[in-house]
């Protein structure tokens, strides 16, 4: 047989991508790569926590030279992993074939960061012969595969944990998989025709010539309320931008956030709104545009991060030491109350944590943010 079918880029059932390209054979094909080390990450949300999951990649490849990755997620995120190169092949939860893979494919490392109880039986469901993370037992509770996923379990389990935890998640989730942690950067990449369209869109804004142009992602998940801030408060921030910089102002957010964007879009001159019903990788392509980004603690802000923008994010009952900075993002925090990082749903403290920061803590790092574009 001159087939050679345990290469990465052989689907099964059809002509792989090598051949329909060039129609090369197996014997002959430079492109041939035996499937090596085979690892499962099972992630399955929120979006924003896929995605910045993705940051351990780097390492897995650094000490798994050979690995084929395969990324166990829901649906509403697999379209993250689109232009990766460092993972091999998506599971969808909602599939109902991925239940059948499960039970035929075998791994060399199962990991699973979630202790979910949804998460946890996948991982306990999957045949690996070593596995990291989270576990279900019989009787519906989850535990832990390796004692270096102990603290990250308390954390979830105990507030007062989370809210004395100094380190990042990035770093947190190194140690569980007892990989070297260097900082690896969460992974977003466009496609020729997003790079395109987003570098269209920019060309078009460009026209007006102005100094600087920010983005702002006013909203959240409908779980977290209190992970957004006050109307009020970015409108008197805009009305500051615009006062001093011939800035523009472009608004992200999803249907959630439509009037929101709108009431936004008419309080000054030279806001646009990038749209409410964005496809997840039309919301992504447009993120690319601006060179600074407002957002609270949200899928936004790790997006944004990926792009490598200059950040600022508002903090309240989530955790900002969780939060690898990179050296670009700025969080504004306030600092003075004792109840945050609270991670409460609701809150009847008045002023709450997001009441508490001011347009004016705001501005002033959109000014250090404008100053350090210009000195480069």
């Amino acid at each position: 047989m001159i087939l050679k079918a345990d290469c990465i880029y052989f689907p099964g059932d059809r002509p792989c991508k090598p051949h329909k390209t060039t129609g090369v054979l197996c014997p002959d094909c430079d492109l041939y790569t035996p499937m090596g080390f085979r690892i499962l990450i099972i992630k399955l949300d929120a979006i924003g926590d896929v995605l910045r999951t993705t940051s351990i990649l780097h390492s897995l490849k650094k000490k798994y030279t050979d690995s084929y990755i395969v990324w166990l997620t829901k649906n509403n995120a697999k379209d993250l992993f689109k232009n990766n190169d460092l993972v091999n092949e998506i599971f969808v939860y909602e599939n109902i074939a991925t239940e059948t893979n499960l039970d035929v494919e075998e791994f060399d490392l199962v990991i699973n960061l979630d202790p979910s109880p949804v998460s946890a039986a996948l991982a306990t469901k999957a045949n690996g012969k070593e596995k990291i993370g989270f576990g279900l037992k019989p009787n519906g509770k989850v535990f832990t595969f390796n004692d270096e996923a102990i603290e990250w379990f308390e954390m979830g389990a105990f507030d007062n944990l989370k809210k004395a935890n100094t380190k990042t998640y990035q770093q947190i989730i190194h140690e569980i998989c007892s990989l070297d942690y260097d900082k690896g950067e969460i992974i977003v990449k466009l496609n020729d025709v997003e790079q395109k369209f987003s570098d269209e869109y920019l060309k078009n804004l460009e026209k007006y010539n102005f100094d600087i142009i920010i983005g702002i992602n006013p909203g959240a998940s409908d779980r977290w309320e209190y992970k957004k801030w006050r109307e009020d408060g970015y409108i008197e921030l805009i009305n500051k931008i615009q006062a001093q910089y011939n800035a523009c102002i472009l608004l992200y957010g999803g249907e959630e956030e439509k009037e929101l964007l709108e009431a936004l879009s008419s309080s000054s001159k030279n806001i646009i709104s990038t749209g409410s019903n964005n496809s997840l990788r039309q919301f992504i392509a447009l993120m690319n545009v601006p060179q600074i980004f407002i957002t609270g603690d949200t899928l936004a802000l790790h997006i944004a991060t990926a792009l490598k923008k200059e950040v600022i994010c508002l903090f309240g009952p989530t955790s900002y030491n969780e939060i690898e900075d990179y050296g670009r993002i700025t969080k504004v925090v306030p600092y003075e109350l004792e109840c945050l990082v609270c991670y409460k749903m609701t809150c009847d403290f008045v002023p709450n944590c997001m009441q508490v920061i001011t347009a004016d803590m705001v501005f002033e790092q959109v000014k250090q943010k404008i100053n350090k574009i210009k000195n480069g």
